[in-house]
């Protein structure tokens, strides 16, 4: 049921294929499509949720399970007003699975989809996929044995709307013993404390494997940015990790701070491919103009990297942390930025209760 490649096409799977959308919610068969419109019925009467309110959280999806989640699709503005841009932050998207009371998944909107900083671009990976424009697709696999349950809450002050979107998902009869659930969870220091590891995630108990990683990095400091180290703690590692690895871009796919030369200047490289990328750079504010000051920011880097093909397995618990350090002309140094990021992992229920969530405007890019 799990078969998502090329090769596994041919074998014919079992199960029941369903989709839930603003005009179906609960996916039933044979009531897809039937709301009026000025064209009459059954011609687009129902394509989105019309507005989020201020403070208003929606159920996008209440699924019965034995099921698993094969594809979710959402589009939304990124902005209600010039002084309300970062709409992909004030959204927070979470998932439940088989009746609990603390989420699975929580995230702002955006950068659940690798497209932090309240901005969207293009990213073109196997499991997370935006295309223009602020088309958000996740393919990762989201199976439950007997409840899903999908909201958005809006933490705006303004009204958000035209929501769009489409969860797809086949109905089984069982799923194998050994199935894990999916779980992401957002975090970020505004700040980080030079000498310490950023946690991009901790608290994690029982039986799993790590997938993925998002991280957006604001760089606060001058020079380059990228010799942290990422480091996985696995079943009882305290002082040192089992995994470590060379260098945040060596982590993210790249090499040699993704850097070529061009005109004298060095220069960074954005790229996308299937597991890991380097989809965005900006040190301007493109999005909003001002006859007052100019467009200068601070620079902004998005990364990710798919541990698809390499999950990192634990039996027992796992810690993921990277080093803020940098290196110039004298050698190596501690750094502090501004650093966010989502985990994704599966691993057995229950899980350990998330921590609270940033508030919105400090959530906001600087």
């Amino acid at each position: 049921m799990f078969y998502g490649s090329l090769s596994g096409l041919p074998l014919l799977k079992k199960g029941k294929s369903r989709s839930i959308n603003w005009e179906n919610r609960t996916g039933e068969k044979g009531k897809g499509g039937m709301a009026a419109s000025d064209l009459g019925p059954s011609r687009k009467g129902s394509p989105c949720i019309p507005g989020l309110e201020p403070g208003e959280t929606v159920t996008l999806a209440e699924i019965d399970g034995p099921s698993v989640i094969q594809h979710i699709w959402i589009t939304v503005t990124d902005r209600t007003s010039d002084r309300n841009r970062y709409i992909l932050r004030d959204l927070v998207l979470r998932m439940y699975w088989d009746g609990e009371e603390s989420p699975s998944v929580e995230s702002p909107l955006g950068d659940f989809f690798c497209c932090g900083f309240g901005v969207s671009y293009p990213v073109n990976s196997m499991p997370i996929a935006v295309n223009p424009t602020r088309g958000f697709n996740s393919y990762f696999p989201m199976p439950f044995r007997k409840k899903a349950k999908i909201t958005i809450e809006n933490q705006c002050d303004e009204t958000v709307n035209a929501f769009f979107y489409q969860v797809d998902y086949c109905l089984l009869d069982e799923l194998p013993e050994d199935t894990g659930y999916f779980h992401a969870s957002w975090r970020r220091a505004r700040l980080t404390e030079k000498g310490k590891d950023y946690v991009i995630l901790d608290g994690v108990k029982g039986r799993g494997q790590y997938v993925g990683t998002y991280m957006a990095l604001t760089t606060l400091e001058r020079y380059w940015y990228g010799e942290g180290e990422v480091k996985f703690y696995i079943d009882g590692d305290e002082e040192y990790p089992t995994i470590c690895g060379t260098g945040t871009e060596d982590y993210f796919g790249g090499a040699w701070s993704f850097a070529t030369q061009e005109n004298g200047r060095t220069v960074e490289n954005t790229y996308c491919t299937p597991f890991l990328g380097y989809p965005y750079y900006s040190h301007h504010d493109t999005f909003l103009h001002n006859d007052y000051h100019n467009d200068d920011q601070m620079p902004q880097r998005s990364f990710y990297r798919w541990h698809i093909m390499d999950p990192v397995l634990f039996e027992e618990d796992l810690k993921v942390t990277v080093q803020q350090i940098g290196v110039y002309h004298g050698g190596l140094f501690e750094r502090q930025d501004d650093v966010a990021s989502v985990a994704y992992w599966y691993q057995a229920e229950p899980h350990q209760p998330f921590g609270k969530l940033m508030e919105r405007k400090e959530r906001w890019p600087r």
